[in-house]
């Protein structure tokens, strides 16, 4: 496989409504330079990516949501991959995981508190995949889940619904159109043989390192002192600095555009908790 000549990061939203407009944010990088796109829903985005595939076929798209859940939480489900996983969410049983009629307690965030099962050490490991753990940001130390904590930063876990951090709520809006992107023509690594187009899933705290991105001021640092002069269009650069969102998705496809040599190294991981998990792009192996 040749290295791709474009590379689309999104920042992903959960959010219903016309509020994911504001949240779901594109960062696509060309020739060295980003631009921003927002305005689009989830499913608007999907088709415009599948667009930007069939005319771009040399692409590359990460997103920052989970491809899949713990080995063990798919197998109960009765998958054998997360392929068989996502159908499985795809018919409706995500929208019930995330509805108050729910009875799996183990789906948990405000108002609802974090279940026996996932607390301590080896339950804070259980509600994560081997992926999430392998995310560790640079200064990190240590390889299981409680130390891949600094300054407040760790993985979060796809059971996580409501509150702070959620990723859980994306995850499970995330997934049923997986198949859809797959269908329209993306690989989807590592569960397929890579080739062009192909999706990825990114982690941004990997590709921004340690910053307080909440904050205005340090983003419009970071933005000046961290990213080469021209990385991002003026217009990109003001987004930016007014948005957390488009923060995400600007440095992340700055990052994959940088290292976009790397995605024609990518080989399919077929280890049987690789096909029921995935892996996040760029994070190491433990």
């Amino acid at each position: 496989m040749t290295a791709p000549d474009t590379l689309i990061a999104i920042d992903w939203s959960g959010r219903m409504g016309p509020d994911q407009k504001r949240h779901i944010w594109a960062g696509r990088w060309r020739e060295g330079q980003v631009e921003l796109h927002s305005g689009k829903t989830r499913e608007e985005l999907c088709q415009w990516l599948i667009e930007q595939a069939s005319l771009t076929p040399k692409l590359v798209v990460g997103v920052d949501f989970c491809f899949s859940y713990p080995a063990w939480f798919v197998k109960e489900h009765g998958a054998k991959s997360a392929i068989e996983f996502w159908e499985i969410v795809r018919a409706h049983r995500g929208s019930h995981w995330l509805s108050r009629e729910c009875e799996d307690v183990r789906f948990w965030g405000r108002p609802r508190k974090k279940p026996a099962e996932f607390c301590g050490d080896e339950g804070a490991t259980r509600m994560l995949r081997l992926a999430d753990c392998e995310c560790k940001i640079p200064s990190f130390i240590g390889s299981d889940a409680q130390a891949a904590k600094v300054k407040g930063i760790a993985p979060k876990s796809p059971f996580q619904i409501g509150g702070a951090g959620a990723v859980g709520t994306g995850t499970l809006r995330g997934i049923p159109l997986l198949p859809v992107l797959r269908e329209g023509g993306l690989s989807v690594w590592p569960f397929d043989r890579p080739r062009l187009p192909m999706l990825v899933e990114i982690y941004p705290r990997l590709l921004t390192g340690a910053v307080k991105k909440s904050v205005r001021e340090e983003r419009v640092r970071y933005l000046r002192e961290q990213l080469a002069a021209g990385a991002l269009t003026r217009q990109a650069l003001l987004d930016a600095e007014n948005s957390e969102d488009a923060f995400d998705a600007a440095v992340s496809a700055v990052k994959m555009g940088e290292r976009r040599e790397e995605f024609a190294k990518l080989k399919q991981l077929t280890e049987e908790v690789r096909q029921l998990e995935g892996k996040v792009w760029g994070a190491s192996d433990l």
